[in-house]
């Protein structure tokens, strides 16, 4: 199973210098891509319990557009292991030439990976309702 949600990122993403966004912004992507595989597979949020690798790969800078996937690789009695991969998909352009704002953007050809993180949920027994 395999979800994918796709977000810009914000003025109030950027948490950093020349609009840079916090890597912490991506976890907390995983995370609503997590709930919503828990909430397919068994038809609860569970818990997010552990991540077991997270790679950040790629600066993300506010108007970007991310694309979060997630797919549960291992499923136990009650843990469920997943991977997730962000990528930017869409970029804003830069300022012309005479310091002035523009408002166009590209779309990548190549996406571009930016995190990659692997993890284990757990949905307690008693909560799991779609099995």
């Amino acid at each position: 199973m395999e979800v994918m949600l796709r977000v810009r990122m914000s003025a109030y993403d950027g948490h950093y210098a020349g609009g840079l966004v916090d890597g912490a912004r991506m976890l907390g992507l995983f995370g609503d891509v997590a709930t919503e595989l828990l909430i397919r597979l068994d038809g609860d949020e569970g818990l997010f319990r552990a991540y077991e690798s997270v790679e950040f790969l790629a600066p993300v800078f506010v108007g970007d557009y991310i694309e979060v996937v997630g797919k549960i690789v291992k499923t136990g009695k009650t843990s469920r292991t997943m991977e997730f991969e962000a990528r930017k998909v869409i970029t804003p352009q830069p300022q012309d030439k005479g310091g002035k704002a523009v408002s166009s953007a590209e779309i990548l050809k190549n996406p571009i990976i930016v995190c990659k993180a692997k993890g284990t949920c757990v949905t307690p027994l008693e909560l799991q309702r779609n099995g």
